[in-house]
């Protein structure tokens, strides 16, 4: 056995649906099930676009520690669970997690909406962990605030997100609505992010000079 080295503080975090420990993890009892299930989750977590999806041929056997027909297996136990969809297209079995989205694109797949071989799986995206700078700049992570992030993830870039909590901490404003409001008004007004920046900073660093001045008349009196 390897051992395990530790989780850092620069990898990204996935997070899982609380129906997985409430139910799938008390009743899933097969090691090759189990590592699809999670797999699964990971991956499509780490996707872009409306709808995400796999081919068991996405499903490496070095990542998982399992054989070709062990996942194969897992794959047909998820199946008949009902924690995972599968749906032909032109001969090529997809499969999806039974969520909302899942069932919105077997959905569209079956009314030729979509083809998932002009959008189909991609690689775990590098991209910034915005719930890990959230707890690094501006504080605990509650579940309010994780559903906050999470549906941000969905309306904006991951970058801008990072951006806007970095324009929080450097205008002392450490709240996600704070955050939350600068995200609206890029969207809705276009981002120029040179300027942003310089307008931001400068309306802060503005009202804390109006700050000292005030500390500074009262101290006068």
């Amino acid at each position: 056995m390897t051992k395990f080295r530790g989780f850092t503080d620069s990898e990204t975090f996935t997070q899982l649906p609380d129906s997985f420990f409430h139910q799938l993890l008390n009743e899933i009892d097969d090691a090759a099930e189990l590592k699809v299930t999670l797999y699964f989750l990971w991956r499509v977590a780490h996707m872009d676009g409306p709808f995400r999806v796999l081919t068991q041929a996405d499903l490496g056997t070095k990542e998982l520690g399992l054989s070709a027909e062990e996942i194969k297996l897992g794959l047909e136990k998820a199946l008949k669970r009902r924690s995972l969809l599968k749906i032909r297209k032109e001969a090529v079995s997809y499969f999806l997690i039974n969520s909302p989205r899942g069932r919105a694109a077997v959905e569209a797949i079956e009314s030729g909406k979509w083809n998932p071989k002009t959008g189909g799986s991609a690689l775990p995206l590098d991209r910034p962990n915005v719930f890990r700078m959230y707890e690094e700049n501006i504080g605990p992570l509650t579940p309010l605030i994780a559903d906050a992030l999470k549906d941000a993830e969905e309306l904006y870039q991951a970058d801008w997100i990072a951006d806007a909590i970095e324009l929080a901490v450097t205008n002392n404003k450490r709240n996600w609505k704070y955050c939350e409001a600068i995200l609206k008004r890029w969207k809705e007004e276009g981002r120029a992010e040179k300027q942003d920046r310089r307008d931001d900073k400068k309306s802060g660093e503005g009202r804390l000079d109006r700050k000292i001045e005030q500390l500074r008349k009262r101290s006068q009196k």
